[in-house]
């Protein structure tokens, strides 16, 4: 990339994280702002999701661990008083541990077996946290607190409960954050690895690399970012079920980072932010959302094989 592909490719970066600081001042409903919040956080999951597939793997129930973040920064918060910006931190270490813990037995695992593994891991944690319904409600987890006011006497005085505009804008840093250590992860040592896994696992073993250590790395690493996602996001609904980390919504997630693009950064981003703005458009036929998303899910995998992000770059390859 020369200086002027990247200076240019900044400055559109800069402009959009600048207008996206100041969409509240035009978007006065709060049911957008809403809309705008979830959009943030599933680019945070779908983003960590990706950093799974760039060793081999992806994950069919990525949700799930979403869900164990969402469920102990909203139990513990709950049950032991701890304070939300304390107990979610915590959520992302305890989706983390289980990802190690469930995903190390099947390091081997590779392809679509580690789709399928993934896929019933998922759905397990899910039945188990249906069956806790000591700790989770027997109809889903309520009464979860929301994020503890800000307050700096003689400077700020920021309250969440019953606010949209101060979650939009903490959500906005938050994902501008992750996505920022995701990407130096991906530019790293580790990164580069992970992919040169991707490309040949048997070459990589010969020439020393721990096979299996970087994949269980990677798998952690992306549930740790999914389960800060979903604890923000139990501390911003402050209601929580089980069907929101279930079967549908791990393929959904799995969709939007296929429609965006695997190959590039971008992809989730781009993904996620059109296949979730697009059900919006068709709330009077919410039953066919799943069709609309499948159809473009089609359309994207036999015109723009490199997804939505990589559509610039088969423009710019094309002759004259």
């Amino acid at each position: 990339m020369n200086v002027k592909s990247k200076l240019t490719k900044t400055s559109g970066l800069a402009i959009l994280i600048v207008l996206l600081f100041l969409l509240p001042l035009f978007i006065q409903q709060p049911y957008y702002v809403h809309i705008f919040i979830i959009t943030l956080i599933y680019i945070i999951v779908v983003s960590s999701l990706r950093t799974i597939a760039l060793s081999g793997q992806v994950s069919v129930g990525h949700a799930a661990f979403m869900g164990i973040g969402a469920y102990f920064s909203g139990v513990i918060s709950k049950e032991l008083g701890l304070n939300p910006w304390l107990t979610i931190p915590l959520g992302g270490l305890a989706s983390m541990t289980i990802a190690v813990l469930v995903g190390y037995p099947f390091t081997r695992v590779r392809a679509i077996y580690f789709s399928m593994v993934s896929l019933f891991g998922g759905m397990a944690i899910v039945n188990i946290i249906r069956v806790a319904q000591k700790w989770t409600g027997a109809i889903g987890l309520t009464g979860i607190p929301p994020l503890s006011p800000i307050d700096i006497p003689g400077l700020i005085n920021i309250t969440f409960l019953g606010q949209k505009v101060p979650y939009y804008y903490f959500t906005l840093v938050l994902t501008l954050v992750c996505l920022l250590v995701l990407r130096r992860v991906e530019h790293c040592r580790v990164g580069m690895t992970w992919k040169a896994i991707a490309q040949s696992h048997l070459v990589a073993s010969s020439v020393g690399i721990n096979e299996a250590g970087f994949r269980v790395l990677a798998l952690a690493v992306g549930c740790f970012f999914a389960g800060i996602a979903g604890a923000w996001y139990a501390h911003y609904n402050l209601v929580l079920t089980p069907p929101t980390f279930g079967f549908l919504p791990s393929i959904f997630l799995v969709m939007y980072m296929l429609v965006g693009g695997r190959d590039r950064f971008a992809g989730p981003i781009v993904g996620t932010a059109i296949l979730v703005m697009v059900p919006e458009l068709f709330r009077g036929l919410k039953e066919f959302a799943p069709l609309v998303l499948g159809a473009i899910m089609v359309v994207v995998v036999f015109l723009m094989p490199q997804g939505i992000a990589g559509l610039f770059d088969q423009i710019k390859a094309k002759p004259r």
